[in-house]
């Protein structure tokens, strides 16, 4: 009989200072062949146990400290020094791409060389978990749509179009980190069934700038700059982009009003040129301090379709179509803080102009009588102001040396108005198409308290119990609520509970209309209802298993019936029920000094029914997802990363996702970043509809969106730079809450 003997190596990561350093990076290493990984926990405290005899090397890193390496031994106390220099805190090495936290993934995008140069949307395309449909303007996280959007703590309450249009001209060389949240404490809203995506940008402690140049099938040009001066800071940039994509549709469905039975072929492409520019001033003083946020962007877009419809008589449509969308946002952004309470006020004012005209030509002799439908002039018009106004008051007090208590009230108001409609030139007279013309307004407001406990039982293992009441009203509608959350931590295991809604927003429930194409138009969904979702995690280390259960999910862009018979609606709608179990690896490895590497993997057993169809479904598929980043550091100051994301085959709704990737690459020497999107042109976008349901008017397509990057790989050149000297970091008793929420 053999006695196996396996070591457990286990202590504390302190500061000389002797405070604990949570949440860091601990590798166990055996000749620098990397053996087991691990992190501390809130208390600095690490364990790694069943591990074979033999000599080992124990790694320590996280961001601000220097790295530290010691033969392993049992039970040992580690201290690690701040880097300092001039009195100046500076940062050895670089962060983690990906890092791990009980709320959920936090991306430290400003790290990677493929930044420079891009756009915001684009680099959250390239986060774990998360998948950007540009065509629909759809974001899921981990497979489940109803993902809130914030900016550095403050939700953006706006449609996903205008969502995507305002990411798309915010310049990703501003973002520090992105923080992809599943399981959010009770001190952030209840909103997003699917979790929280918060995009914190940098507070430049140090003055730079930054030029970029590039070409795909059309010019790209971008600039930055940022200034600070004792409590005071500013930023400004611009970005100019010309763009080129297409896609192509095919399909059959049945409208009787239009002679039964119908197939359709078309080809579409798209050329756009997108200019944006953005202004910040902020100060930050010893109890208060503010911003304000101006951002500017204009699109102008040509596209050409070219269709085929098929019934009893062949009909050919050449639609060219001229869109110019403007876009207003202003953000002014106050704080103040007294004793234990901290005070944020906020308002928020988006616009956007997006006026649309469609010229149809009939090659075809049987089009001469296609009435006005298929008229040969069309336009629409989409006009929408929002305004949010926000206060939030936080109250934070440690009770004892093991107790800490949080507690805050929030209200929010929201003012919206929307201007839509859609209009045919016949018989020399504009006329609305029936059903597709609204003014609307809508007012909401949701008021919030919430309190929270966190009590350290003992020093391996913490408890967090919170709850949040949240009541809204939104267009007719009242919503009262309670969301409990649970988090619990011991010796790098966690557990968490959290429950979650997302309410259907002013543009999922208003009747609004815009133009797709002659038989087809977006609108709303008054009949929407709320999804409940409740989320059970457990994670170590590096790696977590979540199920969460959805009751009434809302999926957008699906098909269904409207007032006009001969007009197929686009429109958000509810599945019944949605249940689905996940599992994320996050696995950071250092193989040499000069090498680095960091794979995140997650996969999901997903099961769904959906009830709006013709004939109700349920679908039962196991989807994954895999992003990597490989960092070299090579001869003669050179640094290479290398990335990719592969997302497998998916559902969202009825609509089937074909599996998509993407590679890049990006080199950097001194000041200068040399990037390439998209090197092996396989970013494009494949979806069927009506492969598992029969859906509305029986219809079945495919279409294939092929962007800008698919017909010529995206190269960009940086040159950045950064000049005076670096602005030292006013330290307090709030900054590590507020820096939490606002980055």
């Amino acid at each position: 009989m053999k006695l196996l003997l396996y070591l457990l190596f286990s202590g504390q990561l302190t500061t000389s200072g002797g405070q604990p350093i949570p949440f860091a990076n601990v590798i166990l290493l055996q000749d620098t062949v990397l053996v087991k990984v691990s992190l501390t926990d809130e208390k600095g405290f690490y364990r790694i146990d069943n591990v074979p005899p033999g000599k080992y090397t124990l790694r320590f890193s996280s961001v601000g400290y220097q790295t530290a390496e010691i033969a392993a031994d049992t039970g040992f106390h580690v201290q690690v020094m701040n880097n300092k220099s001039l009195g100046e805190v500076v940062i050895r090495g670089e962060k983690p791409l990906f890092r791990q936290q009980p709320s959920g993934l936090v991306v430290n995008v400003g790290n990677s060389l493929l930044t420079k140069g891009s756009t915001a949307l684009a680099v959250l395309e390239r986060s774990p978990g998360v998948l950007i449909d540009q065509h629909n303007n759809g974001i899921t996280l981990n497979g489940k749509s109803g993902v809130t959007v914030m900016l550095n703590g403050k939700v953006q309450r706006m449609s996903m179009a205008q969502l995507f249009t305002m990411l798309n001209s915010m310049s990703a060389d501003n973002i520090e980190k992105i923080e992809l949240m599943t399981t959010p404490s009770s001190k952030y809203d209840a909103e997003g069934s699917a979790g929280i995506i918060n995009i914190v940008l940098k507070k430049n402690r140090q003055a730079s700038y930054a030029l970029t140049a590039g070409y795909g099938k059309g010019e790209k040009a971008a600039g930055n700059i940022n200034l600070s001066h004792n409590n005071l800071y500013g930023a400004y940039s611009f970005s100019h982009d010309r763009t080129y994509g297409s896609f192509t549709g095919k399909g059959t469905e049945i409208i009787e009003g239009l002679g039964g039975p119908i197939a359709f072929d078309f080809y579409s492409e798209t050329k756009r040129v997108d200019n944006a520019q953005n202004i910040m001033v902020g100060f930050d003083g010893v109890s208060f301090g503010g911003s304000v946020n101006y951002s500017t962007s204009r699109s102008t877009a040509n596209t050409s379709n070219h269709g085929k419809y098929v019934s009893d008589s062949l009909l050919l449509v050449d639609a060219y179509i001229k869109e110019t969308n403007r876009w207003r946002n202003l953000s002014v952004a106050a704080y103040g803080e007294w004793k234990h309470f901290h005070l944020d006020v906020d308002y928020l004012y988006y616009n956007n102009y997006y006026p649309t005209t469609v010229q149809n030509e009939f090659p075809s002799r049987s089009s001469r009588d296609t009435g006005y439908q298929f008229a040969a002039l069309q336009k629409g018009l989409a006009n929408t102001t929002i305004q949010v106004g926000v206060v939030k008051v936080d109250y934070n007090k440690q009770l004892s040396t093991s107790l800490k208590l949080e507690a805050g009230l929030k209200g929010t108001y929201t003012h919206n108005r929307s201007l839509s409609g859609i209009q045919s030139f016949v018989d020399d007279h504009w006329v609305d198409r029936s059903g597709t013309t609204n003014d609307i307004l809508m007012q909401e407001g949701i008021a919030a308290a919430y309190t929270s406990f966190d009590y350290h039982i003992n020093p391996a293992t913490s408890l967090v119990l919170g709850a949040r009441y949240e009541y809204s009203h939104v267009y007719d509608r009242d919503y009262r609520q309670l969301f409990p959350s649970l988090f619990l931590s011991h010796k790098g295991w966690q557990f968490s509970y959290t429950k979650r809604i997302s309410r259907p927003t002013y543009n999922d429930l208003a009747s609004y209309v815009t133009y797709n194409d002659p038989l087809s138009v977006f609108t709303g969904n008054p009949l929407l209802k709320p999804t409940i979702t409740h989320n059970l995690k457990i994670g170590y280390s590096y790696f977590s298993l979540l199920y969460s259960s959805d009751n009434n999910p809302i999926v957008g862009y699906q098909l269904a019936t409207g007032p006009e018979k001969n007009l197929v609606y686009i429109s958000p709608q509810n599945l019944r029920w949605q249940h689905t179990l996940s599992f994320q690896a996050n696995l950071p490895f250092k193989v040499f000094s000069w090498w680095e590497m960091s794979y995140n993997l997650i996969g999901s057993l997903r099961q769904f029914k959906a009830d709006y169809t013709v004939l109700p479904v349920v679908k039962t598929y196991l989807s994954y997802s895999l992003n990597f980043s490989e960092s070299f550091k090579l001869p003669a100051q050179f640094s290479l990363e290398l990335s990719g994301v592969y997302n497998s085959p998916s559902y969202y709704g009825t609509l089937q996702v074909d599996p998509s990737g993407v590679f890049n690459v990006g080199i950097r020497k001194n000041n200068f970043t040399l990037s390439v999107a998209d090197l092996l042109r396989t970013d494009r976008i494949s979806n069927y509809l009506g492969t598992i349901s029969k859906e509305a008017f029986d219809t079945k397509y495919h279409v294939l969106v092929h962007p800008e990057s698919t017909y010529f790989p995206i190269i960009k050149l940086t040159y950045s730079r950064s000049f005076g000297g670096v602005k030292k970091e006013r330290k307090d008793g709030a900054k590590d809450e507020r820096d939490r929420v606002r980055g």
